[in-house]
């Protein structure tokens, strides 16, 4: 099962899958060990924010981040820890209380996890993240009731209904799926982009023009009518499939680790976010692109808006699942023609 960790307050954790913009500047020890965060070295990060911490001991976006550091560790127990003392120093924060549902939830303490969602949704009531969250304790636990039941009972057929129902909305393909509930993780979903076809116009019907009648004239010998020089067909368009199909290759791509193929979707031209070196750059996509196990990307109501017949910019929604992060984000991609592709020149968040 996977569960949408908290990370409003970090903006960094976000720009390790190219879903947001930086934060505003923050002390140099939280910054940079924001920055070695991003870049996978979780033991020098975690050195910056206890030096941090040392100074600011109370500080909930240091305590924030080290429980964090602690999850990517693979220490659930002291992760635990930080998140609990954040919500009895910081009771109005909701976002402690959502990843320690996640952390319990990953030990299988459903009771837990729930008591710590409606604890984050009773501090604030419309965070998305804890309501989703609620959402797929109660079919986890729901999914466990059942399958006791049919241990009990191998012939209660509606228990075994009502468990193939989550177990199928839940570990299906259709591109509705959020969580999978499934023992084993579910495989990458391919990413979904609808081809936007331009809706051709009828020209309007005009009147037919009809001439008064003119007084007879003479007849005059028969000339042989004058050929008009054929008209060239006007240029077809730039067509928004093309532009669309290179922007399902570029999500297809980073939903397969495909590192390669999915740099090369990228034009000498890319602006980096940063505005960092480009080898920068590819070095932390390298790294963020082929470390998780599973990855699904999935681009929804996609727009096409041409600049000129060389230049667009696509507009989607973005829904990104790893195995240890899921978020969703609007984002804008312009895009340029080089030759006979389509490539990312610009890359924006939110846009």
């Amino acid at each position: 099962m996977t569960f949408k960790p908290a990370a409003a307050q970090l903006a960094a954790i976000l720009i390790c899958f190219g879903l947001t913009t930086p934060a505003p500047a923050q002390s140099d020890d939280l910054q940079e060990a924001q920055q070695l965060l991003k870049q996978g070295q979780t033991d020098r990060a975690m050195e910056r924010v206890d030096q941090y911490l040392k100074t600011k001991p109370k500080d909930a976006r240091g305590r924030f981040l080290r429980g964090i550091l602690l999850t990517e560790q693979n220490k659930p127990t002291e992760a635990i820890r930080v998140f609990t003392e954040l919500t009895q120093d910081y009771p109005e924060l909701p976002e402690p209380y959502n990843n320690l549902a996640v952390l319990y939830a990953s030990q299988g303490q459903y009771d837990k996890a729930r008591t710590a969602l409606e604890m984050a949704i009773r501090t604030h009531p419309s965070y998305a993240t804890a309501h989703e969250n609620l959402g797929d304790i109660y079919a986890k636990m729901a999914s466990q009731a059942y399958d006791k039941a049919l241990q009990l009972d191998k012939g209660n057929r509606a228990a075994q209904t009502k468990l193939n129902l989550i177990k199928d909305l839940f570990t299906g393909t259709t591109p509705s799926n959020k969580v999978a509930l499934a023992q084993t993780a579910p495989k990458a979903a391919s990413p979904v982009v609808r081809p936007i076809t331009p809706t051709p116009v009828a020209p309007q019907a005009t009147a037919p023009q009809v001439a008064p009648p003119k007084p007879a004239a003479p007849a005059e010998p028969a000339k042989e009518p004058v050929k008009e020089p054929a008209k060239a067909a006007a240029p077809a368009g730039p067509s928004p499939e093309v532009v669309l199909n290179a922007v399902n290759g570029w999500a297809t791509a980073w939903a397969s680790n495909d590192v390669e193929a999915y740099l090369a979707r990228y034009a000498p031209s890319f602006k980096t976010p940063d505005g960092e070196p480009r080898k920068e750059w590819e070095s932390e996509r390298r790294s963020r692109v082929a470390k998780p196990r599973k990855i699904e990307v999935r681009v929804e109501s996609p727009k096409v808006t041409f600049n000129d017949a060389n230049r667009a910019t696509v507009t989607f929604r973005q829904f990104y699942r790893s195995n240890t992060f899921k978020a969703t984000a609007s984002k804008t991609l312009v895009m340029v023609k080089s030759g006979n592709q389509w490539l990312i020149q610009e890359e924006l968040v939110g846009g």
